[in-house]
């Protein structure tokens, strides 16, 4: 009994290396993006006491839908040959595909009203635009292979 114990602690170990990898690498990413925002953004104190809250629960949030996503593994990703499916199969994974798009943007409709009804207007707009210009550092960064750290 304790080998059998032994054996499949060994084949566990890889799954939760690369699980705390998957962790490490988005609090990596996550940091980033703070001390990126933090300076494209250049708030006020006051600013910054209003904007954290709001960007932090907005990340919580993203952040469970994400995981649910992930949960479920209902994704076109996920599905190796289309053509096995049922039709039914296949509209099932579209909707629930396009459900988790909506709620997404729902959650990003509310926290742009959070940040718009909180801040001046074109400091929602550096956020947004420094939202964008993050994403496309960041590809760029590991698609040269080579993220960097501040």
């Amino acid at each position: 009994m304790k080998n059998i114990v032994v054996v499949a602690l060994l084949f566990m170990l890889p799954f939760l290396a690369s699980a705390q990898k998957t962790g490490e690498r988005s609090a990596e990413i996550e940091a980033l993006r703070i001390s990126y925002l933090t300076q494209k953004l250049d708030l006020s104190e006051d600013e910054a006491k209003i904007f954290w809250p709001i960007y932090n629960e907005f990340q919580k949030e993203q952040s469970a839908l994400r995981k649910e996503r992930a949960q479920n593994m209902i994704s076109f990703r996920k599905i190796t040959e289309i053509d096995n499916l049922s039709d039914t199969e296949v509209q099932s994974l579209i909707v629930n595909e396009l459900n988790f798009k909506q709620r997404d943007l729902a959650i990003e409709k509310k926290y742009y009203y959070k940040l718009k009804s909180s801040l001046p207007i074109k400091t929602v707009g550096k956020y947004y635009r420094a939202q964008e210009t993050f994403k496309r550092e960041l590809l760029s960064r590991y698609k040269n292979g080579r993220p960097e750290r501040n």
